[in-house]
C-alpha cells in the first residue's frame, strides 16, 4: 500500500473533481438548510473505523448518501443567511495546490515561497484597499494571513496588553479595559477573555436607531473618562465597518481621534464589508483608518476565497512580534538571525501555518481587481433590487439603511392588527415567518434582534446567486406572509 501513489492520486483526484462538479451543477436542488435531525449521522455510521481499506468509489457513494443530507449548502445560490462563505474555481484549485505541497511555513527558511508570496499578496491587497502606507512592510508595518477575525482580535489584544503592561507594570493587568459597541461581534468579547481581560472590564457602548446603530465618539469618550476616574486603564477599542446584525458602519476617524488621546490601540474590524472597499464607491467607509493600529477583513466572506482566510495589517509589526515571538534553538537559522526575512510564526497564535497566500494569489490573478469589483457590485445591485421590492410592499418595512449587500426587514406591526399590537407579538409573527420560509428548504435566511426588534437579514454574497434566485426568495417571503396574515 502506497498512500501517495501518483497513479492512484490522479485517478481518485479526477473522481473527486467530477463529484464536486456535479454537486455544484445540482446544488440548487438540495434543501439549502439541512433538514437533518440531531444524531442522524451517529445512527447511520459504524461506531468504529474499518479494519481494511475501502475504495474511493465506496467512500464517495457514502458521502452522497450520508454526508450530503447533513450539509447546509453555503454555496447554494439560495443561501442568504449569516454572511456568505464565498468560493471560486481559482480558490478551490489554490486549495488543491496548498494541500498538494503540504508545506508548514512557520518561518522563512521552512518554505521561503510561502512567506514571500504572503508578503506580496498582503501588499497587493493593501494597495487595492488604499490602506495608508503606514501599514506597509516598507514603513515598519505589514500584513499577515490568519484563519479568522477571532485570531486577529486575540493577537492584537495580546500585543496591546503586553505593550501597556510594560509601561504600567504587570501588577495592574486587572485594571485594563477594552471597548466596543453593543453591535461589536461577540468574538471580540471572547478574545478579550482569552487574553486575560477581566470580563467586568469589557465595555459595550450602547447604540441607537437614531444614529443607525453607530458607535458614538461622544459616548465612548464619556465612558473612558469614567473608567479613568475609577482608576482603570483604557487599552483597546474595536471599531466595526459592517456590523454583523445590520452591516452598519462606525465612524472610524472620529473614534480613532478619541482613542488616540488616551494612547489606546484601535483595531478596525471589517470582516464582511472590507472586501467591498476595493470598490472606489465604498472606500469612504474606511476614511480615518490611518488613525488605527490594526485593520482586518475576511477574504473568505466576499472575495471568492474559500475558508478560511482573514487578512490582518498592523502599523507597527514589532509591537505584534515582540508579544508573540518565540525562538527555540531548533528553529534558529542564519536567515532569521540576519533580520532580513519575516518569520510568520511570530505574527500568530500557533506555530504551524498553511500556504494560505497561494489560493489568495490565484484568486487575485484569475479574476483581477476589476473582476472582483464586478462580483461585489453585482451582489450589491441584487440586494438593492430586493430592498426595492420590500419597500414597494406596504406590509413590510426596512429596519436600517442598506450600505452593502444586506437588507434588514420585517412585516410591519402596523399591518398585523390588534393581535400583534405589541413589539413582542410583532417579533413572534416575524419569527414564525422566517421559520416558515426556511422550512420550505428553498432558501435560507437568518435573523437578529436589535433594540428589542426582531428582523430578517437577507444577505447576498453566494458566488452562484443570480436575479432569479433573489426574485424567488422574495416571492416565497410574500407568499408565506400572505398565508400567515390570512390565518392570524
Amino acid at each position: 500500500m502506497n498512500p501517495l501513489d501518483p497513479v492512484e492520486f490522479r485517478r481518485n483526484g479526477h473522481m473527486v473533481i467530477d463529484f464536486l462538479a456535479d454537486y455544484y451543477q445540482n446544488i440548487q436542488n438540495y434543501p439549502v438548510k439541512s433538514q437533518a435531525k440531531p444524531g442522524f449521522l451517529l445512527d447511520s455510521l459504524p461506531d468504529c473505523a474499518p479494519l481494511h481499506p475501502e475504495s474511493i468509489e465506496t467512500i464517495i457513494n457514502d458521502v452522497q448518501r450520508d454526508i450530503i443530507p447533513g450539509i447546509t449548502h453555503w454555496q447554494s445560490p439560495n443561501f442568504f443567511a449569516y454572511f456568505a462563505s464565498s468560493g471560486s474555481t481559482a480558490s478551490f484549485l489554490g486549495e488543491m495546490l496548498i494541500n498538494g505541497f503540504n508545506v508548514v511555513g512557520f518561518n522563512w527558511e521552512s518554505s521561503p515561497a510561502a512567506t514571500e508570496l504572503e508578503m506580496i499578496v498582503m501588499e497587493w491587497l493593501l494597495k487595492l484597499l488604499q490602506l495608508p502606507n503606514c501599514f506597509s512592510f516598507s514603513n515598519g508595518g505589514g500584513g499577515v494571513l490568519h484563519g479568522t477575525t477571532c485570531e486577529a482580535f486575540i493577537c492584537t489584544l495580546h500585543a496591546a496588553r503586553e505593550n501597556i503592561l510594560d509601561h504600567i507594570g504587570r501588577e495592574n493587568a486587572q485594571k485594563l479595559v477594552v471597548y466596543g459597541s453593543d453591535q461589536t461581534h461577540f468574538s471580540f468579547q471572547k478574545s478579550a477573555k482569552i487574553v486575560g481581560i477581566n470580563p467586568k472590564n469589557i465595555r459595550q457602548v450602547s447604540t441607537s436607531r437614531s444614529s443607525n446603530f453607530q458607535l458614538s465618539p461622544r459616548l465612548l469618550d464619556e465612558m473612558i473618562k469614567k473608567d479613568i476616574e475609577s482608576g482603570l486603564v483604557p487599552m483597546y477599542l474595536c471599531v466595526t465597518v459592517g456590523t454583523t446584525s445590520m452591516a452598519m458602519v462606525d465612524p472610524v476617524g472620529p473614534l480613532s481621534d478619541v482613542s488616540s488621546a488616551y494612547n489606546m490601540w484601535v483595531h478596525v474590524d471589517a470582516a464582511y464589508a472590507g472586501t467591498a472597499c476595493i470598490c472606489p464607491e465604498f472606500r469612504h467607509f474606511l476614511n480615518g483608518v490611518e488613525g488605527a493600529r490594526s485593520f482586518s477583513f475576511n477574504a473568505h466572506k466576499w472575495m471568492l476565497t474559500n475558508q478560511s482566510c482573514c487578512c490582518l495589517w498592523v502599523k507597527d509589526k514589532s509591537a505584534l512580534t515582540k508579544s508573540l515571538s518565540t525562538n527555540p534553538e531548533y528553529l534558529k537559522n542564519q536567515a532569521s538571525e540576519s533580520g532580513q526575512v519575516v518569520d510568520y510564526k511570530d505574527w500568530q497564535i500557533v506555530l504551524s501555518r498553511r500556504f494560505q497566500a497561494l489560493k489568495l494569489w490565484m484568486v487575485l490573478r484569475s479574476y483581477g481587481a476589476n473582476g472582483l469589483r464586478e462580483v461585489i457590485r453585482k451582489h450589491v445591485k441584487l440586494a438593492k433590487d430586493f430592498q426595492l421590492l420590500v419597500s414597494a410592499d406596504k406590509r413590510f418595512e426596512i429596519i436600517v439603511p442598506r450600505y452593502f449587500s444586506m437588507v434588514c426587514f420585517r412585516v410591519s406591526p402596523k399591518v398585523l392588527g390588534r393581535c400583534y399590537d405589541t413589539e413582542h407579538a410583532s417579533n413572534e409573527f416575524n419569527q414564525k415567518l422566517l421559520q416558515s420560509v426556511n422550512a420550505t428548504g428553498c432558501v435560507y435566511m437568518t435573523h437578529s434582534i436589535v433594540g428589542g426588534v426582531y428582523f430578517i437579514r437577507f444577505v447576498v454574497g453566494a458566488t452562484l446567486t443570480q436575479d432569479r434566485h433573489v426574485m424567488m426568495a422574495w416571492k416565497l417571503v410574500c407568499d408565506q406572509a400572505t398565508s400567515m396574515l390570512l390565518t392570524k
